[in-house]
C-alpha cells in the first residue's frame, strides 16, 4: 500500500505546482479532482504526455481521476449532459493510463427512498457507463458518502446486485461507517473484492456531545485528519491486506481545526508507521 492525497484542496493551485508539492513531501500518489486540476473535456494526448513526465520526474502516480457528480440528477436534460461528462472523465483516466475513476452513486431522487432511487434509476445510468469504461480499461469507484445512495451496507449490497459487473466497485471510505455506528472492519471483508480506491480520513466523536443531544443533532462528530479520530488504522489496513488490497490510501482533507498542507503531511506520518 502507499500514501496518496485527494488533491481537491489545492484548488488555488495548478496540478503542475500540487505535483511538485507532493513529489517533495514524500507522497506517492494524486486522487485529481476533476474541475480544478484537469479539464476532461479539453484533455489532450499531449497534455497527458506532459503530465505523466511530471509525475515520473517527481516519483508520483496518478490513483484516479475523481469526479464526485450526482449522476441520477433528476432534470433529464442535466443528467445526459453530467453523463456525458463523465464520460470524457474516462477517456481522460485512459489517455493518462489511470485505471479508476472515483465517483458518487447519486442522490436519493425527490419523493423516493435511497433503496428505491436504486432499483429504480442505478439500472438507467450505471450499467452503460461501467461497460463504456470497462472498454477502456477503466474502473469505476463510488465513494461511499452518507449523503449519496450508498449510505450503509444494505445499498451496497444492492447496487452491486443490479450492477454485479467486475469494473463497478468502491471508493472505500471509512469515516462515512465509522459515526454510523457500521463495522468498517467487517465491510472490508464483505466487500473486499470491490475495492478499487480507499480514502483515508478519520471520524472524531465526541461522547459527551452524545450524551448531551443525542444522535439525531448535529454536532457530535466531525471529520479529522488520520489519527485524530477513533478509526483503528492499523486493523483496518490489516483487514485491506487480508482481503488483497495492495493499493492507495488516499488522504481527504475535510478536517477544519488543520491547515491544507499541515493535515497533509500529519495524516502521512500517521499512516506510514502502518506501511512498510
Amino acid at each position: 500500500m502507499y500514501i496518496g492525497l485527494l488533491t481537491a484542496p489545492f484548488g488555488d493551485k495548478s496540478l503542475e505546482e500540487v505535483i511538485r508539492w507532493a513529489g517533495e513531501n514524500g507522497f506517492a500518489a494524486l486522487e485529481v479532482a476533476v474541475g480544478p486540476h484537469l479539464d476532461p473535456g479539453n484533455f489532450k494526448p499531449a497534455q497527458a504526455k506532459r503530465v505523466k513526465k511530471l509525475l515520473q520526474e517527481y516519483g508520483l502516480t496518478i490513483s484516479s481521476l475523481a469526479s464526485y457528480r450526482n449522476l441520477l440528477e433528476a432534470d433529464p436534460a442535466k443528467r445526459k449532459t453530467l453523463i456525458e461528462d463523465f464520460k470524457k472523465t474516462i477517456n481522460a483516466a485512459a489517455l493518462l493510463g489511470v485505471e479508476v475513476v472515483c465517483t458518487m452513486a447519486g442522490m436519493p431522487l425527490p419523493g423516493k427512498s435511497r433503496m428505491e432511487t436504486i432499483v429504480e434509476e442505478v439500472p438507467k445510468v450505471y450499467p452503460d457507463l461501467v461497460e463504456y469504461a470497462a472498454s477502456k480499461g477503466v474502473k469505476i469507484a463510488l465513494e461511499n458518502w452518507t449523503a449519496t445512495n450508498i449510505q450503509h451496507l444494505a445499498h451496497w449490497d444492492k447496487i452491486f446486485e443490479i450492477v454485479p459487473h467486475d469494473h463497478f466497485g468502491l471508493n472505500f471510505d471509512p469515516s462515512h461507517l465509522f459515526w454510523q455506528g457500521i463495522d468498517y472492519l467487517w465491510a472490508v471483508e464483505r466487500f473486499g473484492s470491490r475495492i478499487f480506491h480507499t480514502h483515508a480520513k478519520d471520524t472524531e466523536v465526541r461522547a459527551d456531545r452524545v450524551r448531551y443531544i443525542g444522535n439525531q443533532d448535529h454536532g457530535w462528530w466531525r471529520y479529522v485528519i488520520p489519527g485524530l479520530g477513533g478509526i483503528d488504522w492499523g486493523a483496518y489496513i490489516g483487514a485491506l491486506r487480508r482481503v488483497g488490497f495492495n493499493g492507495v490510501l488516499s488522504i481527504e482533507h475535510e478536517d477544519s481545526a488543520i491547515g491544507r498542507e499541515e493535515g497533509f503531511l500529519i495524516g502521512k506520518k500517521y499512516l506510514s508507521q502502518f506501511l512498510a
